[in-house]
This record gives structure tokens, sequence and C-alpha cells, in this order.
């Protein structure tokens, strides 16, 4: 049976990570859901970006919470890339999002855009931190969410109830059949990050996920055709 497939911030082992070209991609290449990071800009702008500092992955140096959007949009990004926002990305692209909040600060910024744009439909918000989600679902009591966990991926299905999520996404390695049983117990789907060889694809399966995030584009053809 085919796992959800999620592209980890687009496709990342192909095109440039939280970049357009990279949402782009992961939608040619059919993936199920496309996940991406959000951060907020010093003038309030929700910016697309997995880091908190632009270093890694721009040829600029800073914190996003203290540069303005302008600032932001001079950088390269990857192969001429720009830093998107959120609405970009949205318009750029019409399959599913998952939206993970890095800031907790973002969260009431994310849920106003949802509202403004209509998005309730196409997005779940998905965070490590309780508290952004807490505010999520405050914010948008309908809008389905989802708990993020590393290494606290062991107590995952008792904070997804606790918070009214109805998925959690957990570090591929921390997973284990027990953890996994807990929360479809509990009525929560499972997807783990990052699965990117056959030999991890296997074990996802072997697990029973629900599904899996993922950087390659082969890896995602795999687990679309149920391999």
């Amino acid at each position: 049976m085919p796992l959800l497939t999620v592209g980890h911030r687009g496709l990342m082992g192909a095109e440039p990570e939280n970049t357009l070209r990279s949402f782009r991609r992961a939608e040619r290449e059919g993936v199920d859901v496309i996940e991406l990071d959000i951060h907020l800009s010093k003038d309030g702008h929700l910016v697309v970006m997995h880091d908190a500092r632009v270093d890694r992955t721009t040829d600029g140096s800073g914190r996003i919470a203290e540069m303005t959007l302008a600032e932001l949009r001079a950088l390269d990004a990857g192969q001429g890339e720009r830093v998107p926002v959120f609405r970009e990305v949205m318009e750029a692209v019409s399959a599913p999002v998952q939206a993970e909040i890095k800031d907790a600060a973002a969260a009431r910024g994310l849920a106003a855009a949802v509202t403004e744009l209509g998005l309730h439909d196409r997005v779940r918000v998905i965070s490590f931190h309780d508290a952004a989600l807490r505010e999520t679902r405050a914010l948008l009591p309908e809008i389905p969410i989802a708990l993020v966990t590393g290494e606290s991926t062991a107590t995952a299905p008792e904070r997804a109830v606790a918070l009214g999520a109805s998925m959690v996404s957990c570090e591929f390695p921390r997973l284990t059949p027990e953890v996994v049983g807990r929360c479809h117990a509990a009525g929560i789907e499972v997807i783990s990050w990052t699965v990117n060889t056959a030999e991890e694809l296997a074990r996802a399966v072997e697990l029973g996920l629900d599904g899996v995030v993922t950087d390659e584009p082969e890896l995602a053809h795999a687990a679309l055709a149920g391999a």
C-alpha cells in the first residue's frame, strides 16, 4: 500500500531547500504533501526557511528575526533563488502543505495567513513546540496539527493526545514498534523524518508507518508505488 509521501523542504536532495524551485520540483515529482518551515522576519513577514540564521542556506549572514524582508530578498538562496514567503509558496504550488513553525512567535501570523487566504483545507500546521500547536489550535480549532519529535519521540503518543494532534512526525532512528503501536491505538497517524534510502523505506513499511518524509525524488517514487 502506498505511503503518504512528504517532500522535505520541497525535495532538498535535488534542489535548494525551501525555495520555490524545490517546492515546484516536489509537486512535479508527485509527492502527496510538501513540507516547509516558517520563521518571522524583523518586520513580521512569514519567511520560509529552516534555520534561525541565513548563513547555511544563503550567501548572507545573520538572524532572520533581525533582518527585514527586503534584506532577506537580497540574498541568494541557491541557484539564484530568493527566500520565499509563505503566500508565494501557496500560490506557486497546489499540493497540500505541512507548515512547520520553527519559532513559536510565528503561530499567530501563520494562523492569520491561513484565514486570510482560505487555506484551511490545504495546510496542516506542525511543530516541535507544544506552545505553538496550542496557540494554533486556539486560533484555528478545525485545522489539522501534527507534533514533530526528535529526542522526545518516546512520549509522542501522550503529547499528541494532549495537544489534539492527529499525526506525529518522528525522527526515524528513534521510532520503535512500541511507539508506533501506542500512536495507532490512540488514533494518531505516524510519519517519520527523514527516510532517504531503500533500506530505510523497507524499515518504515516494517514499522507500519503511515508515511515518510524524504529529500529524494527516487525515494518518493518508491513510496508512492508502495515499494
